[in-house]
This record gives structure tokens, sequence and C-alpha cells, in this order.
């Protein structure tokens, strides 16, 4: 009887997608086991530039790790098993500790399409990194209270379109353009945050 032929990238990312799915899953039942079950902390963090929306993202994701190797600027982390099955092992990033850069690198060494590449450039980003939207709480912003601070309108990289600014550099988000990068959330001198990005998965 033949048998029909695997080809050696087919049969590399069965075999990693299989490992990453076993790793998630005991990771998971340890983290139950402890008592660790966090799983709405998950909704306040950001995926990756290119990454696909919802469930596809999941699907398409088999924990390779590869993606937090190539990025070179430590902005990715991975899901522990507190948050709960299907997000163990798969990338995220904390704007507050460190925004995304949109260097690209993670997109680009994906093995599967959970993260599609993307032009570095303005008009790159704005086609294709989809990361979330920042929002800011006038109530707690230095400069809607007067005071100049403009520390989110310098750090953002699509400033003069995702952020322009106004009296006291006021930072007026252009929602339909920011793409989500969490770099002017990161950059915020107020304490807590007076910017967040808010996840495209939860906005």
């Amino acid at each position: 009887m033949s048998e029909t032929p695997t080809s050696p990238g087919r049969s590399w990312l069965s075999r990693r997608n299989f490992i990453g799915s076993a790793t998630a899953g005991l990771l998971t039942i340890t983290g139950f086991l402890l008592g660790e079950h966090e799983a709405p902390r998950a909704q306040l963090l950001l995926r990756p530039p290119g990454a696909k929306t919802g469930d596809d993202f999941l699907a398409a994701c088999v924990r390779c790790l590869r993606c937090v190797d190539a990025c070179p600027n430590g902005c990715l982390s991975i899901h522990g098993p507190e948050a709960g099955p299907q997000l163990a092992l798969t990338p995220y990033i904390h704007a507050r500790t460190r925004g995304c850069t949109l260097c690209g690198e993670c997109a680009n060494t994906c093995p599967t399409d959970a993260l599609t590449p993307f032009a570095v450039s303005r008009d790159g980003w704005k086609a294709g990194v989809n990361m979330g939207t920042a929002r800011v709480n006038k109530a707690m912003c230095y400069s809607y209270a007067g005071r100049t601070c403009g520390a989110c309108y310098r750090a953002c990289p699509l400033a003069g379109e995702a952020m322009k600014i106004g009296v006291f550099e006021k930072p007026l988000v252009q929602h339909d353009i920011c793409v989500g990068c969490g770099l002017c959330e990161q950059a915020c001198l107020h304490l807590p945050q007076a910017i967040r990005v808010i996840p495209a998965e939860v906005r």
C-alpha cells in the first residue's frame, strides 16, 4: 500500500504543534494545582504586531517561542499556566513594562501565519498592525491639568498622525490610525499611567 508523502516542513510544524500544545496543557494543569488560575489578567495584555484576531491566532500559534527569541528589544513575554489552557505559552506584550518597537522581527520569524509580516514603515504599520488603541485618562494626564508633558507624543512612532498634540501638549489620539504599539503607555510619566492601550481583542 502506498503512503502519502509528507513534506519536512509540514512534519516539523506538526511535531512543534503537538509539543507546544502538550506543554501548554501540562503548564495549565500545574497552574490549577497551584491555585494560580487568573485568566482575566490576560485581557489587559497586547498580542504581537501582525497577530491574527481572536481564536484564529490561538489556532495558528504553535507555541514554538521563535517570536520571543527573535525580538531584539525584549518586548515579548510568554503566558504561563495562570493564563489558562488556551493562552499558555502564547506571546504577549505588557506595554507599561516595554512597548513594541514595531521592528517586525517576530512576524518575520513566525513559522505559521499566526503573525503576518508587515513593512517597517509608517504605511506598513498602518496597513499591517492592529494591536489596540490608546486611550487617555484626562483626569490623570499632566497636560490636561495644565502641566506640559508630551512624553507620550514623543514616544509615538506615528506622531503627527496617530497622535497629535494640543495646548500644553495635550495628547489627541486618532483612534482610526493608532496601531496600539504601547510605546506611549510605557513613556507616560504619571503613576499609574494616564494613557493605556486597550487591546484589539477587548476594545
